[in-house]
């Protein structure tokens, strides 16, 4: 029968404490039963079916695993019954469902430690929860997530370090630092190879499991960026060569995780250019939402991730595919993106020729077709909408001052001391900029979303694509449901 939207499944009112995040079990969900966790601002998790209506168990209920907010809670993806919940402490504990807490504090002792973590184990007599406690970092944990396999934990603090552990042999796989301030939101691209995290700094940042760096960094919000999503249904990942990708998640992890990574990429791209088939696309297109109530989309295109091709050919074939960004070898940002078509991504007719490197999403498709048209008119074009290469920086210095602060105009403006600080001086309190951990502004290629709209007139808090749809709330309580183009 069909819901009655009017009333809720089920309603819970809490006193003394807040519910602040909560996560199903999609391994044990049927139609009948699901497993819901909630964390609450006072520390305890409570496992509910809100479908049978009914309140199982109450984790950390006497506080004394830890006192803080619960900030992030996540079922181990593949299990029944364990999960981790991270809190305010900058602590991260391991349950399982099955077992107790007991009645008095936990005893730990050191499992592993390492670069700024340390992992003990529980010991006590009899199993009991929790099974492990990781502590990482500085400060709050701000949200972690598993990597589509489950294999790789990505947490992000407020000490704004990005960590991406295997979660297994508890080991730490690679950091990044946030260009200043915490990290808040976190998430994995679909096959598991690129992390997004958004946080203090307005901006999101794109890092690379593979190679452990940053690759793009994307700049439109207006203030915290609070969550970042990709979306699994107009991500694509396409293959010319059947042979070479035939589809399943194992084989493209395979593709690009062996040692002759960079080799494949560049027979694919060779193979690509010297046949003028249907060219390589790869697109992956993530969300984010902010306390500026804005909601921005972003596309994450081949120049950025594979930079390291012949800028010629480069400039043919990719710049064509919808590029929002410079190959990250050419520095400086990027005039093509200074607005000739996001304002109009549905847009399907292509903007004037010379303007191809920033050509609509939707336009991809006739422009594969035009490259051969497009040598011309990029070589034309070069000149005036490439970003400055390497060599003529120095004499063009003043127009890329001026692109900077226009793009960065809204930071400038209410802390340009500090911006200025960070950017001009060579030396950094955390010694952290300038290195790979955190590269400069003008070192890594500089996103500009395609569409940033206004979409609450409360600071965002949720995103999340759906199949049909893109869901919002804010902090007003009102929970948005946006139709796709075409699925109303």
């Amino acid at each position: 029968q069909a819901a009655d939207l009017s009333k809720p499944i089920d309603k819970r009112i809490y006193k003394g404490t807040q519910p602040t995040c909560h996560d199903f079990n999609h391994l044990t969900a049927t139609a009948e039963s699901v497993s819901l966790l909630v964390g609450f601002s006072a520390g305890q998790v409570q496992l509910i079916d809100p479908i049978k209506k009914e309140t199982s168990k109450l984790f950390n209920e006497e506080r004394l695993i830890d006192k803080s907010r619960v900030t992030c809670v996540k079922w181990v993806p593949g299990s029944e019954s364990l999960f981790l919940v991270a809190h305010s402490s900058g602590n991260m504990y391991l349950y399982n469902v099955e077992h107790t807490c007991g009645t008095t504090a936990p005893h730990y002792q050191l499992l592993k430690q390492g670069e700024s973590f340390a992992v003990h184990t529980c010991k006590s007599k009899s199993t009991r929860n929790p099974l492990l406690k990781w502590t990482v970092g500085e400060g709050a944990l701000n949200e972690f997530a598993f990597s589509p396999d489950g294999k790789f934990l990505a947490c992000v603090s407020q000490d704004g370090f990005l960590r991406v552990f295997n979660f297994d042999s508890v080991e730490l796989h690679g950091t990044m630092k946030s260009y200043f301030g915490g990290l808040l939101c976190v998430c994995w691209s679909p096959d598991g190879k690129y992390i997004v995290t958004g946080g203090e700094d307005d901006l999101v940042t794109v890092w690379s499991f593979v190679d452990c760096r940053v690759i793009a960094r994307g700049h439109g919000h207006k203030s915290w960026v609070s969550v970042v999503a990709f979306d699994p249904y107009t991500t694509s990942v396409e293959e010319s060569d059947p042979m070479e990708f035939s589809g399943s998640d194992e084989d493209f992890q395979d593709l690009h995780f062996g040692r002759d990574r960079a080799n494949s990429t560049q027979s694919r791209l060779s193979k690509r250019n010297s046949t003028d088939s249907r060219p390589v696309s790869v697109t992956y297109r993530f969300g984010s939402v902010g306390q500026d109530t804005q909601l921005c989309l972003w596309d994450l295109t081949e120049d950025i991730l594979f930079p390291h091709q012949p800028l010629s050919r480069a400039r043919t074939h990719t710049n064509v595919m919808n590029a929002t960004s410079p190959p990250a070898g050419s520095g400086g940002t990027n005039p093509g993106s200074n607005g000739n078509s996001i304002t109009t991504p549905g847009n399907s007719v292509p903007p004037p020729l010379p303007r191809s490197n920033s050509l609509p999403h939707s336009a991809v498709s006739n422009a594969s077709s035009k490259s051969s048209v497009m040598d011309g008119a990029i070589a034309s074009g070069v000149s005036k909408f490439a970003t400055l290469s390497l060599h003529d920086r120095k004499e063009r210095h003043h127009e890329k001052d001026h692109k900077r602060n226009h793009s960065m105009g809204h930071i400038s403006s209410k802390s340009s001391d500090k911006l200025n600080l960070v950017t001009k001086t060579k030396t950094d309190p955390a010694k952290t900029l300038g290195t790979p951990l955190c590269p400069r502004m003008e070192d890594v290629p500089l996103l500009e979303p395609l569409i940033c709209k206004k979409i609450a007139h409360e600071r965002l808090t949720v995103l999340i694509f759906l199949e049909d749809c893109i869901v919002t709330a804010c902090q007003e309580g009102f929970i948005c449901t946006w139709a796709r183009p075409g699925k109303v």
